[in-house]
């Protein structure tokens, strides 16, 4: 594979806290999973900002034309969220978080915390903006021996979280529990120069929020973006990198989408191509479908939709080209027709025929629109309406096409890949709040909260390392994961092995991921839940990946109820021996012809019975010993 372009990156890392309350409001920063007490509906309008200017990517959002449903709990949910009464004074204990963070990174602490607005009507906000504000500036902090400069920390308000969307109703369903729970976001300078470098700065920033205590953990309790540029690229955001090993191959990615688009910019140039020879003439072509097989087609015509067609002057081969893993020029095309337009996709004349369009009505497209031998063509099924704004979006990111890279807000996929997800936002989108008072902030709180730093996570690698005896590996790799503060609860809370924790946090959860078990259903209370009971014998430390493995496919479950299917309840000494020597008896003949090595082949076939209900060591004396018993009999 060729190598990667010379990459630049930033990061902007969201941590959410673990305050009593929310920012604004008195309200208990709780995530509930029970059904809401209420909803109601929303529309958010679009308005200028105070130099009269509109951003745009709030004018993207707006144009959506979507309304919005919100959900609600009595207890963590009140008027300030429903944006019926004021935001109250910012929450105390959030800020002195905030404050210790940048204290943390010897960053330079605002004298007076100002609220500000930042434009969002994608409906996570039911006001229309978020509320932010800047708490320091000029951090850094060491990684591997390199000087990241952190250039702004702030504090924020998180969003409320989505939880269905309805394309036919137009609507978005928002749950508003975690709408104000407060987050500290803590942006980088763009020095990062590897992806493995992108996923160690993540890494450690995220060790220095955790080390402070107060911060919750679990998937979507820290989330990555990314400001991603590669040499005569342009500055892409990836938003929403919840895995920090997703980072580097985002990283790879998005410098490769730059690299692939600046050698079609180049291709464009070399074939004397030039924006003005991509036309913007829309034809009809439905009559080409009449009787076509192809499913999409026929129901959208069936429903009174049209067939339009593009044609795209020496794009030949062009829209074939693969950008990432997966994806070709032809899905940024797809990408921009669907959000803009709603539709469901396009076709392609790079990829026909398929999905049902013959060769003949492909031959037939071509004639309509006039095509010669190295023009390409778009075609979409839909609405009119709907079929000519997905044509002009088409049209729109193909002119993009002749500049490289367009500078653009993409959403990270769970392969590593990404999709456009909106316009940058540019400046117009942040104005003061006028509804929170000014905070000053003086010598003598910074000096108290210098005084309650939490140590170094190298110190507490150190700490642990020493106190509970974990060998160098195992420590480096526990260092290395995301759960170097969670080990110690673990061990403190439920007296189980630190080796055993260490190595299954490790160890066991990488091991079942790469399985393909879907370990973001396994909680921190169900990680208590094991380990109380391994530590309490009623289950063997063997049947721990069995026991997660279980705990994934059915989370709504509790531990106990877990261990009661799966039927684990321990063994007694005298069972197993019993079992043992049951086992030799059936195996007579093997144990005269092999004597002393006929060991491995019983212990495993006793292991086979009793995995996770008994400890395999205990499992290899009582065969040791039943084994020699027979064998002098």
């Amino acid at each position: 594979m060729d190598s990667l372009p010379k990459i630049k990156c930033g990061l902007e890392i969201h941590q959410m806290l673990d305050t009593k309350e929310k920012l604004f409001c008195s309200c208990p920063t709780v995530i509930r999973k029970d059904q809401a007490d209420y909803s109601f509906m929303r529309r958010l309008r679009l308005a200028r900002s105070e130099i009269g200017e509109l951003d745009p990517a709030a004018l993207f959002e707006f144009e959506k034309g979507l309304h919005f449903i919100y959900e609600g709990y009595n207890e963590n949910v009140c008027l300030v969220e429903m944006d019926e009464e004021p935001p109250h004074q910012p929450n105390r204990e959030a800020i002195e978080l905030a404050l210790k963070f940048a204290l943390i990174v010897k960053a330079h602490v605002v004298d007076e915390i100002h609220v500000m607005r930042k434009i969002v009507i994608d409906g996570s906000n039911t006001t229309g903006f978020q509320r932010t504000m800047l708490i320091a500036i000029g951090g850094r902090v060491n990684v591997r021996g390199k000087e990241i400069p952190i250039e702004t920390i702030c504090l924020e308000e998180d969003a409320a979280r989505k939880v269905d969307e309805d394309p036919t109703r137009r609507s978005v369903t928002y749950r508003l529990d975690r709408l104000g729970i407060p987050l500290i976001e803590v942006a980088t300078g763009p020095v990062i120069e590897s992806p493995e470098e992108a996923r160690e700065v993540a890494h450690y920033i995220g060790l220095l929020l955790r080390s402070m205590g107060r911060v919750k953990r679990g998937l979507g309790t820290i989330r990555q973006d990314l400001n991603i540029s590669i040499e005569g690229g342009a500055k892409v955001e990836i938003k929403g990198v919840q895995y920090l090993d997703l980072i580097p191959l985002v990283v790879k990615n998005e410098a490769r989408r730059q690299q692939r688009l600046l050698e079609i910019r180049d291709e464009l140039k070399r074939r004397g191509l030039k924006e003005e020879d991509i036309l913007f003439s829309p034809v009809d072509v439905t009559v080409v479908f009449r009787n076509t097989k192809s499913r999409v087609a026929r129901s959208a015509i069936e429903k009174g939709g049209v067939a339009l067609a593009l044609k795209l002057k020496g794009f030949k081969g062009i829209l074939g080209v693969e950008l990432q893993p997966g994806r070709r020029f032809g899905a940024e095309l797809a990408d921009r027709a669907r959000y803009w337009a709603r539709v469901g996709g396009i076709f392609h004349s790079d990829e026909l025929p398929a999905y049902g369009i013959s060769m003949e009505e492909v031959e037939e497209v071509k004639r309509l629109l006039g095509t010669e031998e190295n023009d390409a063509f778009v075609l979409v099924f839909d609405e009119k309406e709907k079929a000519l704004k997905a044509l002009e979006a088409v049209h729109s990111r193909i002119i993009e096409a002749f500049h490289g890279v367009p500078e653009e807000t993409r959403a990270a996929n769970p392969d590593g890949t990404t999709r456009f997800m909106r316009p940058r936002p540019g400046k117009a989108r942040m104005y003061p709040e006028t509804d929170v008072r000014p905070i000053k902030v003086d010598g003598s709180l910074l000096a108290r909260l210098e005084r309650e730093l939490p140590e170094p996570p190298e110190k507490t690698l150190e700490r642990l390392k020493n106190k509970y005896k974990l060998s160098e590996d195992l420590a480096q790799q526990l260092f290395n994961s995301e759960h170097l503060f969670l080990f110690e609860e673990l061990v403190t809370k439920t007296g189980a092995s630190p080796v055993l924790v260490a190595s299954v946090l490790t160890n066991t959860l990488r091991n079942l991921r790469r399985e393909g078990v879907n370990i973001e259903n396994i909680e921190e209370d169900h990680l208590f839940g094991v380990f109380k009971a391994v530590a309490s014998g009623k289950i063997a430390k063997e049947a721990i990946p069995d026991v997660l493995k279980a705990i994934a496919e059915n989370p709504e479950l509790s531990v106990e109820s877990i261990l009661s299917k799966l039927s684990l309840q321990s063994l007694t000494i005298s069972e197993l021996e019993e079992l043992v020597s049951q086992i030799i008896s059936e195996r007579k003949q093997l144990v005269e012809e092999k004597g002393e090595k006929a060991f491995s082949p019983i212990m495993g076939l006793v292991m086979e019975r009793v995995r996770g209900r008994i400890d395999g060591k205990t499992v290899a004396e009582v065969v040791r010993k039943k084994l020699l018993e027979a064998i002098s009999s």
